[in-house]
């Protein structure tokens, strides 16, 4: 096991003697407003196996890289998955821990840092707003975490971040810190540009499956109506949608299908027609698959239950 811790020691003794202010929050209003530069407070690399820790909070903003192996960061709303070159960019104040699995070790580099009155010729965080849109807008975002996939830019400015750090050159890590927020701020804002782009041929494909679930649609044709490739619009789909899309329209197909079921005298050979399904072997199969009952159970069911609420 390796390990490496580092406090900023000297820095916190002047924040607790009061000569300076600190900001926590990178998303505290007052940051893009005042002087404040970002200033290291603690960083480790740490292998960890077999480990669980406690929920916990703290000040600072933290990034946890994985360097090796895989490990599970807990949040009050959910877990999150991450292997190698992955990385949590972490809000203060936000309630975290860290899993890590038996027999499968993780090695991570974690930094933490808070925000400090500006008292030298770097610039500030105010002043790189003015300078870089892209940083203004991540810093309106109000959100607690990111999750982020790096092409190893950050794992490297990280790299250097620790030895400068090491060495005192408090400058340079001011520096190196501020090309971390605005390396973060580019990645944050592209992943949601793809991701508003995904919606739309998400949203595009929805309309095409409800206008056209009663004909026999395949996957090919629902990415011929949105102008895209059939495998990345699956993707698209199955991680949009928790669900791939063939599987969406045959549970659309099933809704409607309980309704004409339930509220009409169709016969259910006619149904699965109704339905986009040619063959009422395949529809009554795939019926139970997504109901647990047969066409004729179902529609039995829903006649008895209609006639004890008349009854009632």
């Amino acid at each position: 096991m390796s390990i490496y811790i580092q406090y900023n020691i000297d820095m916190n003794e002047i924040l607790r003697q009061g000569a300076m202010l600190e900001m926590t929050s990178l998303f505290d209003p007052k940051l893009s407003k005042k002087d404040f530069v970002p200033t290291i407070n603690a960083y480790y690399f740490k292998e960890w196996d077999e480990y669980e820790m406690d929920f916990h909070t703290h000040k600072e903003v933290e990034i946890m890289y994985v360097i090796d192996g895989a490990c599970t960061v807990g949040l009050e709303t959910e877990s999150v998955s991450l292997k190698k070159g992955d990385f949590i960019f972490l809000d203060a104040h936000v309630p975290h821990r860290l899993i890590v699995g038996s027999g499968a070790p993780c090695r991570m580099l974690n930094i933490e840092f808070t925000f400090m009155e500006k008292m030298d010729r770097v610039p500030s965080i105010q002043e790189l707003v003015k300078e870089n849109r892209t940083l203004a807008q991540f810093l309106s975002l109000h959100e607690a975490y990111f999750v982020l996939k790096d092409s190893d830019q950050i794992y490297h400015t990280l790299k250097n971040i620790v030895l400068e750090s090491d060495k005192k050159q408090d400058m340079m890590v001011h520096l190196l810190l501020s090309q971390l927020l605005i390396q973060i701020a580019r990645m944050v804002t592209k992943s949601k540009e793809v991701d508003q782009q995904a919606n739309i041929y998400m949203n595009q494909a929805l309309e095409f499956i409800h206008q056209h679930y009663d004909q026999n649609i395949q996957v090919k044709d629902i990415a011929d109506a949105v102008n895209l490739h059939p495998g990345y619009l699956h993707r698209i789909f199955k991680r949009l949608m928790q669900s791939s899309l063939m599987e969406y329209v045959n549970s659309f197909r099933m809704e409607k299908a309980k309704m004409l079921l339930s509220d009409t005298e169709i016969p259910i050979i006619e149904i699965s027609q109704y339905v986009g399904i040619n063959s009422s072997q395949y529809f009554s199969q795939v019926f139970k698959k997504y109901t647990g009952q047969t066409p004729v159970d179902y529609r039995r069911s829903s006649v008895r239950t209609i006639v004890k609420w008349n009854e009632g």
